[in-house]
């Protein structure tokens, strides 16, 4: 599958973007929503939960989007002050599976330190390299399960994260029935 990455924004390896514009004083503003690859990854998008018109600093959560898969957080991509949010969300989350880059925005900062924080973001070619890792390491797990080696997605499966229980080798080569051996 290929997926839209527009030139002209900027971009977090945590799949937001970020279109800067200016208001009608000049002033620049930054629109951010989330990427076609997030949105297609993410699933069909059935409630939002959207930023308080307030200041955020950059990487903390601005808002939430609920999907059939889970539940992903959106991650301020600068500093600054929510000064809008996309209330059509509330009544039309799909807008963000159907038009990630135009309808399904999900707000505008005025940010703080702009020239500071946006050489930190990606270009549309970076963001693609991540892309590209991304469905390749996909496509390796998806291999190895195949071939019926688990991959890290088995270890996840494991309660509390635990590594494998190993026998010791002076113990009895017996399964445990409890789950604290």
């Amino acid at each position: 599958m290929t997926y839209l990455v527009p030139e002209g924004l900027y971009y977090t390896k945590e799949h937001e973007w970020a279109k800067v514009t200016t208001d009608e004083r000049g002033q620049e503003l930054v629109v951010v929503g989330i990427t076609d690859y997030a949105q297609a990854k993410l699933g069909d998008v059935v409630y939002v939960v959207l930023p308080q018109l307030k200041a955020y600093s950059k990487g903390e959560v601005l808002a939430e989007l609920e999907a059939y898969k889970g539940v992903s957080e959106v991650y301020a991509p600068v500093s600054g002050e929510v000064i809008e949010r996309n209330d059509k969300l509330e009544g039309a989350p799909e807008l963000i599976n159907q038009d990630p880059y135009g309808k399904g925005w999900i707000a505008v900062i005025r940010p703080k330190d702009l020239s500071s924080e946006l050489p930190q973001l990606l270009d549309h070619k970076a963001y693609e390299e991540i892309i590209v890792g991304h469905r390749a390491a996909e496509k390796s797990l998806r291999s190895a399960e195949r071939a019926g080696r688990p991959g890290h997605a088995e270890e996840d499966r494991r309660p509390f994260n635990r590594p494998a229980l190993q026998r010791h080798p002076l113990r009895s080569p017996q399964p445990c029935a409890s789950t604290t051996c």
